[in-house]
């Protein structure tokens, strides 16, 4: 059977040459990066120089580079750091379409006195500097708003955003996991004050990534232990990981704007056969001409109105061999529609019915082909039982 997979928002499969550069470091360059002995050493300058080439993608000094377990554990630290020495100001500003990475721990510090303030999006899901400025005040501790959304693709307006937080002086996060290797992200041009970065969203391997922590930034590490990453993030270091980041981070700078028109190049082949050959209404959930190109987000129903479950066209998709998501794959399996769409006022009803496909650089026309071919049958069987 024919599989396609369109979930690269999800996880992307590693590059064979991040993995080639991975393995000396898996067998026989396996010391640690804080022993003294000369094994220990070689790790160590492996990732003193993967973080020398993560801080000039990105724009920042090397000292500002902190390797993580993912976009998750940065998100954590660099909203609980922040917010371990605020003071007396006790507002976040996030907004409610953030990954749950974000929402999650602003939600947690509510225990700690602190009030949670969402800036509300646009109707295509972008949050826009006024819409932060509204909700900024002399009590405001952080604001975490996100570089791209990862189930709509909306960008927003992050460095308008960054510009106001430090006239203010409030520092401000931005979780850039759909963004890194996707789109043009410098931090000293964007003003960001902290960042977070995942691997393996570039062709990169899971558990790990990297948080951005402008220095003078007053930020408390949130795990201790050992000496590691200057006493800011105790814990072995993964130096495989970590130079597989680096050379993923490298590949995805190198080919942006090949793998850009690649997946602009998909879409509009996708939405054009679907235009043409599907029976079933479907709509664009957010705005792909001013999004990033990798992400579609689509619901779908019927002349009479008719909506279909969306996790079970993913179900009926995937016997076909076809991978997609209805949303985040933290989120994927939840009975509430996304809340994402319902905080850019989709109808639940629309909202369940919703699937997100995403491109990756292996995908193929024909696997569009196939996909569209299939969704018609698939939609038309549902919607005749429904």
């Amino acid at each position: 059977m024919k599989t396609v997979y369109f979930d690269n928002a999800a996880t992307t499969p590693i590059d064979e040459r991040v993995l080639e550069a991975m393995l000396p470091f898996m067998k026989t360059d396996f010391g640690n990066a804080n022993s003294a002995h000369h094994m220990g050493q070689k790790a160590k300058v492996a990732v003193e120089d993967a973080r020398e080439f993560v801080a000039s993608v990105i724009g920042a000094e090397p000292s500002e580079v902190i390797f993580t377990s993912g976009g998750t554990e940065s998100d954590n630290a660099a909203i609980k750091g922040v917010l371990a020495v605020s003071g007396d100001k006790k507002e976040i500003i996030t907004s409610e379409l953030e990954h749950h990475a974000v929402l999650h721990p602003i939600e947690m510090s509510k225990m700690n006195g602190f009030k949670n303030l969402f800036a509300e999006p646009i109707k295509c899901g972008t949050i826009t500097v006024d819409a932060v400025k509204e909700k900024i005040s002399d009590k405001t501790a952080l604001v975490s708003i996100m570089h791209v959304n990862n189930e709509i693709g909306c960008i927003n307006h992050i460095k308008d955003i960054a510009t106001v937080c430090k006239e203010k002086n409030i520092p401000f996060h931005s979780d850039a996991v759909q963004s890194l290797g996707k789109i043009p992200l410098d931090v000293k041009d964007l003003g960001i004050d902290l960042m977070s970065g995942s691997g393996h969203k570039i062709y990169g391997p899971k558990g790990v990534g990297m948080m951005y922590v402008r220095n003078g930034s007053k930020w408390l590490p949130w795990m201790t232990g050992g000496s590691q990453e200057r006493r800011r993030r105790g814990g072995t270091l993964n130096v495989p990981g970590i130079v597989g980041f680096a050379k993923a981070l490298e590949l995805a700078n190198k080919e942006m704007d090949s793998n850009t028109a690649h997946y602009k190049k998909l879409r509009s082949l996708l939405l054009s056969k679907m235009d043409n050959e599907l029976d079933t209404n479907y709509s664009i959930n957010g705005n792909p001409e001013t999004g990033v190109s990798h992400i579609l987000n689509l619901s779908f129903s019927n002349a009479d109105g008719q909506y279909i479950d969306g996790e079970m066209l993913l179900l009926n998709l995937d016997i076909d061999g076809i991978c997609v998501s209805n949303g985040s794959a933290c989120t994927s399996g939840a009975v509430e529609p996304s809340h994402v769409l319902a905080g850019i006022g989709i109808d639940d009803n629309l909202a369940k019915s919703s699937i997100r496909v995403s491109f990756g650089k292996n995908n193929t026309e024909e696997d569009v082909l196939y996909f569209v071919e299939k969704l018609d049958s698939v939609l038309t069987r549902m919607f005749a039982t429904a």
